[in-house]
């Protein structure tokens, strides 16, 4: 059996930099809370757990004397007035890509504009998103959900349009190419991270070349499940968490495996 690996599998960079950034704390000393899952990966923030650290669900969780890591997917504006009224030390760990996303938001705000969100309603990252726009907001997950909005409360507000940083790029371009014919005063922001364009469009080419791709991560990570949609449409495609997660039935009479990994 041949078994091709996908050269971006891995933690994007600023997976890697949260990640970092909470185990330096723990070997300094530091009594480390973050606010929910640092990221979706049960192994990692089970480790994490293992050495101290409490994964909080909101900011009352966090005891007096422990240090708050904001998780990798951000936070809404809130959150941090939270902290700094309960003046608990806090260490940023939002994904430098993310923070762009609630600046644009912040801007939105500023200047009447609606926001528009393509992502997971439900997703942390965009719940942290919307958090950091005070005006008027929608989320949509496909074009067919752009379609259905009705458009901003005023024909005369601006547009400001911003993807997660994990959504699907060819919805994305589907998406974008829409909203300038229908909004011709949109503005149009590409916040798909550079990782995340990178690992679908291998998924893409590799998934053509095998029987079979294996996508490593957490099953509740949006970049996990995005990889096996797109390997999807070329092949039969899963994901995995571990080694125990793999089926032998999955590989018979399977020649070539494409692997690729969020993790």
């Amino acid at each position: 059996m041949n078994i091709i690996k996908a050269k971006t599998a891995g933690f994007c960079f600023g997976v890697d930099r949260g990640v970092k950034m909470t185990y330096d704390l723990l070997e300094k000393g530091h009594k480390v809370a973050t606010l929910g899952p640092l990221i979706h990966n049960d192994q990692l923030v089970a480790d994490l757990e293992a050495k101290g650290v409490i994964t909080a669900a909101n900011v009352d969780d966090v005891p007096d004397d422990y240090e708050v890591v904001i998780r990798c997917h951000g936070v809404p504006e809130t959150i941090y007035d939270k902290i700094n009224t309960r003046r608990l030390v806090c260490h940023d760990a939002t994904c430098p890509f993310v923070s762009k996303i609630h600046k644009i938001a912040r801007e939105a705000s500023e200047k009447g504009a609606v926001l528009l969100v393509a992502g997971d309603k439900n997703h942390p990252e965009v719940q942290g998103i919307i958090g950091h726009t005070r005006g008027e907001s929608y989320v949509f997950g496909s074009l067919d959900e752009l379609k259905a909005w009705q458009g901003p409360e005023k024909p005369e507000k601006p547009v400001y349009a911003v993807a997660q940083t994990t959504f699907q790029v060819t919805k994305w371009l589907e998406c974008s190419a829409f909203l300038k014919k229908s909004y011709t005063n949109a503005l149009i922001f590409d916040t798909i991270c550079n990782a995340t364009w990178a690992r679908q469009q291998e998924a893409e080419d590799l998934s053509q070349k095998c029987d079979l791709m294996v996508v490593i991560g957490g099953h509740h990570s949006s970049n996990t499940q995005k990889l096996v949609q797109v390997a999807a449409r070329h092949t039969k495609a899963v994901s995995v968490e571990t080694a125990a997660d793999l089926d032998p039935e999955w590989f018979k009479g399977v020649q070539t495996v494409g692997v690729s990994a969020t993790i």
